[in-house]
């Protein structure tokens, strides 16, 4: 296709490379070939070449654990954590259970409990949404606040029947999967846990890793919703409690809490965390079913309070007051997200056992939290004809793209607010085909300003952004890999789910810290066509300028 540059081209002198942007919705060409046109009449082409792209089977596995469960980090440069609870089943990816397993700690060393005596009242674990606020995207429904507000004349305070206002406000959470009607409430079980989560060894960093649970601490329904509670009194206004935003869930085993907390007052296993973490080695959070939806909440938010009375004795008057204990279940402890799948039947099993990575596959499956990742190649036929195409016209790379369109017959989420996100990666396979994950490299691409995807929505199409790669192989550019020059290779690109964590002014935390461990996303995308028949078929966008 030839088009007049000198209009066409004009966008290529916007700014992108003051730009760190990685996606956006309407694709702008980059300014690669600026030089070439500058101040000249030229001519413009794009070709579109076929790629190799094949279904990479990560085994339902992937590290899952504390520093892999990182969004980014706040402006003070904490790290924000997300986790997923809840189970959805489908057709095409099969079923996906999601649950979460945490150490904690006592607050302090040799705890006290304030006196003698201590007995259990209740316990309460509440989970928190990743964001301590009702404005932000991790919610699906941003404008379905409820609000309610009512007098309760005897509500205890220090003791004393008060007449207090009650607000609560319900938000419901982001879901993917199943959404409303029978599908709206899930039953959330919280089990001790009886393996030791032994950070030094690497199999307590994945997703499928074994872990033994004990007793059951307490269940309860989750109807899909979290709420904030405030309490304050009629007569002067005055806070008496206040809930941040979180869902409550009452833990009824309050025996064992008795048994192994405050009856071991004063010995060995409250001594000193290295103790008791070994003792009460955690706890597990997980959910009966396998077809409702998937949510996420914030893991070092996590909060599980003890209420207790004790002997409390001045003046020879003995009294029974009321306080807590809060667990800390923050960053000092070893998290893992636990991922369950069962692929038995679905589209994508058959795909994966079918996969052909010389020749590539026909619909392409990408899924967050150790679902299937896409290995695209670019042909060494293509730079070869790429490299006679720039000889011998004396032609400038304007830009390539690899063309990605999904795969609308196949692929319908009707129920669930989608939020995809993508990275794109390049790394060289081993012997075996196998990725290396510990050696993915980002594009030179993004490391130079240029994006990594743009969506076309009307046209369902995603076109990822490797102008700066091809432009290198063609021009025979190098590169100092282990003190040694050489030219830059042909390697593969490894598209995969979620998005690279970045800190609050949006710089890139890492290559490896990216969303994908509890990226809730899947999609279809369509793949190869050995007809070459199929318009939405997979391909190498490029387009390059002479001048005339």
């Amino acid at each position: 296709m030839t088009h007049n540059l000198k209009k066409t081209f004009a966008m290529l002198l916007l700014a992108i490379f003051g730009s760190t942007f990685l996606y956006n919705c309407e694709p702008d060409p980059d300014s690669l070939g600026e030089q070439l046109f500058n101040g000249d009449a030229a001519q413009g082409n794009e070709i579109a070449y076929p790629v190799i792209a094949y279904n990479y089977n990560n085994n339902d596995s992937i590290r899952s654990d504390a520093s892999r469960l990182i969004s980014g980090l706040n402006e003070s440069g904490a790290t924000t954590n997300v986790a997923v609870l809840g189970a959805f089943t489908e057709s095409q990816f099969g079923m996906q259970r999601a649950s979460y397993v945490t150490q904690l700690r006592m607050p302090v060393d040799n705890f006290d409990f304030n006196g003698a005596n201590p007995k259990v009242d209740s316990v309460v674990l509440v989970v928190r949404p990743p964001a301590n606020t009702a404005a932000n995207t991790y919610f699906f429904e941003g404008d379905s606040l409820k609000t309610n507000t009512y007098t309760k004349a005897d509500f205890p305070v220090d003791g004393v029947a008060t007449e207090v206002s009650i607000e609560k406000k319900t938000y419901p959470v982001r879901k993917y999967g199943k959404i409303g009607g029978a599908s709206k409430s899930m039953k959330i079980n919280v089990h001790e846990i009886t393996t030791f989560l032994d950070t030094n060894d690497d199999k307590f960093k994945r997703s499928n890793v074994s872990v033994n649970t004990g007793e059951l601490l307490g269940s309860g329904v989750f109807d899909g919703n979290i709420s904030s509670t405030s309490i304050t009194k009629k007569s002067d206004n005055s806070v008496v409690f206040t809930g941040n935003l979180g869902f409550r869930m009452k833990l009824s085993n309050t025996d064992f809490f008795q048994t192994h907390i405050l009856d071991k007052k004063g010995k060995p296993e409250l001594q000193d965390a290295a103790n008791f973490i070994r003792y009460f080695k955690g706890i597990k959070i997980s959910v009966d079913e396998t077809d409702k939806y998937l949510y996420q909440f914030s893991p070092n938010d996590l909060q599980l309070i003890m209420y207790y009375k004790y002997d409390k004795t001045d003046n020879g008057t003995t009294t029974r007051p009321q306080t807590t204990l809060s667990f800390n279940l923050g960053g000092a402890n070893a998290h893992i997200g636990l991922y369950e799948y069962s692929r038995s039947g679905s589209s994508v099993a058959a795909a994966l056992a079918a996969s052909k990575p010389d020749e590539g596959d026909e619909r392409l499956f990408v899924q967050g939290m150790g679902g299937p990742s896409v290995v695209v190649k670019i042909k060494d036929e293509t730079i070869a004809d790429l490299k006679k195409i720039y000889v011998e016209k004396k032609a400038g790379i304007v830009s390539a793209k690899i063309r990605i369109y999904l795969d609308a017959a196949t692929w319908k989420n009707t129920g669930s607010t989608e939020d995809r996100r993508f990275t794109l990666l390049t790394n060289t396979l081993d012997a075996n085909g196998k990725i290396d994950y510990k050696k993915l490299a980002f594009t030179s691409d993004l490391t130079n300003g240029l994006g990594l995807y743009y969506y076309k929505e009307n046209l369902g199409y995603y076109d990822f952004v490797v102008t700066k790669t091809i432009k290198d192989l063609v021009e025979g550019k190098k590169e100092t890999v282990d003190g040694t020059e050489q030219l830059i290779v042909n390697k593969p690109l490894i598209i995969t789910a979620g998005t690279f964590a970045a800190n609050a002014t949006g710089t890139l935390l890492g290559v490896r810290n990216t969303t994908r461990a509890f990226d809730m996303n899947r999609i279809i995308l369509t793949g190869v066509d050995k007809t070459n028949t199929n318009p939405k078929r997979i391909q190498l966008m490029v387009t390059y300028g002479t001048k005339k």
